[in-house]
């Protein structure tokens, strides 16, 4: 049923594709022989900032560096919940440079970061909920970073197994709509974990595969305004029907790297 649905503001990190390119394949998306548009992938991700200031939020911006091509991808790069900063190991050794260039910002704005021992993926395996974080692993992340980051905040972890490369990062295949629901692809999950989402989210909504390779999933939500890809357009009318406002914003071009909005996105909650 449609209600009227509530904006908290938000904070983002972002960091501008300056360098952006498919150099490697470390998930199924990325062709380092097709050509990428450098500046069209900046004018997409632009428009996303422009997006999110036009609708309230803050934007900071880490300077990218020219030797990290998917320096791009912030949401990686750390999970921050109540001030508090848990720290990426990438699993690719080609992504773990970019930690260092992250870490110092925090460090330079005045928090202090965990390092973690176990692979961590940030944002892109560890979701919010406003009461617990959902953390994928089949992958990337590992079950041993989860149990890492239940010690260091204190608030419980329930893991999730992702199956289908495509959705290697759970901010593939689900993402959060406010404090209450999500929505999500159900199998990009193991049955087990198909199960514990339905327990969880009764009211979820949720996704076609379709809406899944359009990266419709890989969106980033207010509590009211949704930015999702336009080539998820199922998606976006059943979220308006929840309620929700779909805010098409276009990163198709930083999708040859697998990633959209939200893996451009950090999220940083004081």
């Amino acid at each position: 049923m449609s209600r009227t649905r509530v904006v908290r503001p938000r904070r983002f990190l972002v960091c501008e594709p300056r360098h952006f390119a498919v150099r490697y394949a470390i998930n199924p998306w990325m062709h380092p022989d097709t050509p990428v548009d450098v500046d069209l992938a900046q004018e997409q991700w632009r428009s996303l900032i422009d997006a999110y200031r036009a609708h309230g939020h803050t934007v900071d911006s880490v300077e990218p560096a020219p030797d990290l091509p998917d320096m791009v991808f912030a949401a990686n790069s750390a999970v921050v919940v109540g001030g508090r900063v848990f720290g990426s190991l990438f699993h690719a050794p080609e992504r773990r440079p970019e930690s260092v260039h992250y870490d110092t910002w925090f460090k330079t704005a005045g928090y202090e970061v965990y390092r973690p021992e176990s692979v961590c993926e940030g944002e892109g395996d560890l979701v919010w909920t406003g009461r617990y974080l959902l953390a994928g692993t089949g992958f990337r992340t590992t079950r041993e970073a989860h149990r890492e980051v239940q010690e260091f905040f204190g608030r419980p972890v329930i893991s999730l197994t992702l199956v289908d490369p495509h959705f290697y990062h759970l901010d593939t295949a689900l993402f959060v709509l406010d404090d209450d629901n999500v929505a999500y692809y159900p199998e990009a999950f193991s049955p087990g974990s198909r199960e514990v989402l339905a327990g969880l989210f009764p009211d979820a909504v949720l996704a076609t595969r379709e809406d899944a390779l359009a990266f419709g999933l890989n969106s980033v939500s207010d509590g009211r305004h949704v930015f999702i890809a336009p080539q998820a357009e199922a998606l976006a009318a059943r979220l308006g029907e929840h309620g929700y406002l779909p805010v098409p914003v276009d990163l198709s071009e930083l999708h040859k790297a697998g990633g959209g909005i939200k893996c451009c996105t950090q999220e940083i909650r004081s």
